[in-house]
């Protein structure tokens, strides 16, 4: 369970990591507080920060569902997918908002996994 921790304290430093991008871009491309929009490149980061907050809501309590009633070794390594997705999301959505799908398939998939599987393990774990 503590790999587990590891992961989610992991996803949580990208998320920050994410926030500072958004930040430096909005220096970089002039586009003064409190404003969302401007640059199209400040937008990509800040639609990637944005995105990825929305996705860690689901995320943590899925991991640690599946952690609890399936396995927190396969929880541990869909979590690090998660992660990596989160990262391939960033570098194509930043490059060319077309080219996101990718990395949001690989933490989406992950993501579901998460879910359902903690959802099943809960349910079996309740009728047994």
């Amino acid at each position: 369970m503590s790999l587990v921790a590891v992961i989610v304290a992991v996803a949580l430093i990208e998320f920050f990591v994410f926030g500072l991008l958004v930040g430096r871009a909005r220096a970089q491309y002039g586009v003064p507080a409190p404003a969302i929009s401007g640059h199209p490149i400040f937008e990509r980061y800040m639609r990637v920060h944005q995105n990825t907050m929305e996705q860690l809501v689901v995320f943590i309590p899925a991991i640690f569902l599946f952690a609890t009633y399936v396995s927190a070794g396969i929880a541990a390594l869909l979590g690090l997918l998660f992660v990596i997705g989160r990262l391939v999301y960033l570098r194509g959505y930043v490059a060319n908002p077309a080219k996101r799908g990718t990395g949001f398939a690989i933490s989406t998939l992950a993501q579901a996994v998460l879910m359902l599987g903690g959802l099943a393990g809960a349910v079996a774990a309740w009728l047994a």
